[in-house]
């Protein structure tokens, strides 16, 4: 299994920036997919989840309004689409898949992790 994150990079205060999570060697279609972030020497934390067929996502509430999650199951891909970012959005953003469907909320209930992209929100 493979979850290849991409898309994070250096932007300023209130750009917006669109992470992409692409899968490969699992059953996407059936998956729950979730972003978590890390920031440097907190814990890894949940920013949002979606179901495995797209029709239920969550986020966290430092996020909520400003971030939206969403699934290409055709392409086997997830998004994160992120606007009005802020300095403390700053992380390693994660992708994590979880197979029986529903989306992991929490690190331990992730089956498989993507290696990352940094996010840096900077004036």
């Amino acid at each position: 299994v493979q979850l290849q994150a991409s898309g994070g990079g250096l932007e300023t205060p209130g750009d917006s920036l669109r992470l992409s999570c692409a899968a490969s060697g699992l059953t996407f279609g059936r998956s729950g997919m979730a972003w978590f972030r890390q920031a440097p020497g907190k814990e890894r934390e949940f920013v949002s989840g979606i179901l495995w067929n797209g029709a239920i996502t969550a986020y966290a509430d430092s996020v909520k309004g400003r971030f939206t999650i969403s699934r290409d199951n055709a392409k086997n891909t997830v998004y994160l689409q992120m606007n009005s970012l802020k300095p403390e959005d700053t992380a390693v953003y994660y992708c994590a898949a979880r197979r029986d469907g529903a989306y992991p909320r929490f690190p331990t209930q992730a089956h498989y992790w993507g290696q990352g992209t940094l996010v840096t929100v900077s004036s």
